[in-house]
This record gives structure tokens, C-alpha cells and sequence, in this order.
């Protein structure tokens, strides 16, 4: 599962991403899930004018879809799973990547340093 960092980074081309991180974003043979947590990051951020979220999140969901990644619906076991994590990271939208990466035993690929204070599974950026 793609953090939302990560989400846009790929979808701009962006160089923090590596060639070896492209092509695991990339591989047909890998199932890339995003969350639908992450759409809703951009559309918040990208309603109250964030710089550095100045994208559609219509259109990020859409394109996503296309190139095959599988979205993650947030349940309420999700957000249930929030209570167990300790409060290491702040940021709700994370918290609940953390989460769901958990619930669903997924490897979460991020930037954030923050992530490998938690025990998921994760690869770092």
C-alpha cells in the first residue's frame, strides 16, 4: 500500500522516488493497493489551499484505478485498529495508513521516518 506522499510522488514523476521504487509501483506482478484515506487527504488539503497538495483528487482516484491499484476502503475495524497504535505520529491521516496496513497485513511504502517507530510492515522511501 502506497502512502499518500508516495501516491503523488509517483503520479508526478517525482525524483525522491528511486527506479527500484518505480518499479515496484509499477511491476504488474505486485498488487498496489491506496487507500481511500489518502484520496481524502488530498481533497482536504487540496480545498483548503495546501501548496503542495495542488492536485484533483478526482482525478489522482481516477488515474490510479486506470494503472490498476486497488482501493482500500476505510472500515470501521480500521478505525477501530487507530486505538492500538501508540501516539507516536499525530497526523490522523497516517495513523489510519497504519492502521489499515495492520488490519489487512499490507507493507506500507513511505517517506515518513515516523512509520518505522510502528510495527507494520514498511518500506521506506
Amino acid at each position: 500500500m502506497a502512502d499518500t506522499n508516495i501516491l503523488l510522488w509517483m503520479m508526478s514523476s517525482h525524483p525522491r522516488l528511486s527506479q527500484n521504487h518505480l518499479n515496484v509501483l509499477r511491476s504488474p506482478a505486485n498488487e498496489i493497493y491506496f487507500s481511500a484515506t489518502s484520496i481524502f487527504e488530498i481533497a482536504v488539503k487540496q480545498q483548503i489551499g495546501k501548496f503542495d497538495f495542488n492536485v484533483d483528487a478526482a482525478e489522482i482516484r481516477a488515474a490510479l484505478i486506470e494503472r490498476g491499484y486497488r482501493e482500500l476502503p476505510v472500515t470501521g475495524a480500521h478505525a477501530v485498529r487507530v486505538l492500538d497504535l501508540p501516539l507516536i505520529h499525530r497526523d490522523p491521516f497516517d495513523r489510519l495508513l497504519i492502521a489499515q496496513a495492520l488490519s489487512e497485513d499490507l507493507v506500507l511504502m513511505t517517506a515518513d521516518h515516523v512509520v518505522a517507530d510502528y510495527p507494520v510492515q514498511h518500506l521506506r522511501v
